[in-house]
């Protein structure tokens, strides 16, 4: 796989969007900030949203749907930029929705019912007017925090906790059909596939976690897993950490393959172009954005 370099000089880039012209838009999570780099590299501010921008999902309709973390504090060790605790004041994280036309931001939500969001991380959206996230949870002192699955409608009507608990849940998709959703946990680098039940309910089973979905993989040695994407024909994508790149693996759970990068904190990527086969990733501990063909198309999302 050849990675080509779009920019470079980034804070901790997450959570790319391809839109029809060519142009990404990231979160610059240090900065509190969304950021649109152009084809040809170059990049402004599209929206100022505070604390800390990390996954977002763009609906058909011209919104952003944005997982906002609270904010998030930084240190550079030999060159790359290593995510700390949490910052001192932070007090949780929310869901944000911004106009695609203006980047006017609005809080939409900061709990899940009596469950205050902590740190929100990655989105999908489904077709029934509402989305699905993760949250990481946050680190404060020696305590780590379980979390959970949500899902929360876009009208910001409701938002609800649905899995609980799960250690670190980060990236989450839709299986093709849109019967099954993916979620990959942070500091197991397990994969776990959940049925739909119907629009924000899972069918749960029973399990060492309560009530809990289906383990199907886990990342190798030294391998966490960061975002998701699917592909069309259903291969799951994941950004990895510790063993930097993208590594797929079959609806299964069988591993197919496994596309290195030179940072260890590659954290997201999203399919574009025409053909959805132009892959766009974050490599979040030198600050890059890459770009490189894949060998089959991504899964069309909401606004694609």
């Amino acid at each position: 796989m050849m990675w080509t370099e779009i920019t470079n000089g980034l804070a901790f880039p997450e959570g790319p969007v391809v839109l029809d012209d060519g142009s990404v838009l990231l979160c610059e999570i240090p900065n509190g900030a969304i950021t649109r780099v152009r084809a040809d590299g170059a990049r402004d501010l599209f929206a100022a949203t505070g604390g800390g921008p990390n996954g977002m999902a763009l609906s058909a309709d011209g919104f952003l749907y944005v997982c906002n973390n609270g904010g998030i504090t930084t240190r550079t060790w030999q060159g790359l930029t290593l995510v700390g605790p949490a910052p001192e004041g932070w007090v949780g994280g929310c869901i944000q929705r911004v106009a695609l036309a203006t980047g006017k931001v609005e809080r939409l939500y900061d709990a899940a019912g009596d469950v205050p969001l902590r740190a929100p991380n990655d989105i999908v959206l489904d077709s029934h007017g509402g989305f699905w996230f993760t949250d990481n949870g946050k680190i404060v002192g020696r305590q780590r925090d379980l979390t959970g699955i949500f899902y929360g409608r876009c009208d910001g009507s409701e938002c609800r906790e649905v899995m609980f608990p799960m250690e670190g849940p980060n990236g989450i998709g839709f299986s093709p059909d849109g019967r099954q959703l993916y979620v990959a946990e942070t500091p197991s680098g397990a994969l776990w596939r959940f049925d739909i039940d119907a629009p924000g309910r899972l069918a749960l089973r029973p399990g060492v976690r309560r009530m809990t979905g289906e383990w199907i993989a886990r990342g190798g040695v030294e391998q966490g897993f960061d975002s998701l994407k699917v592909e069309a024909g259903g291969n799951i994508c994941i950004a990895t950490l510790g063993r930097g790149g993208v590594q797929v693996f079959a609806p299964d759970g069988t591993a197919v393959a496994f596309h290195p990068t030179d940072d260890p904190f590659t954290t997201n990527l999203a399919f574009g172009g025409s053909d959805l086969r132009d892959v766009y990733v974050t490599l979040s501990g030198t600050g890059r954005l890459v770009r490189a063909r894949w060998d089959r198309p991504g899964l069309r999302l909401a606004h694609q």
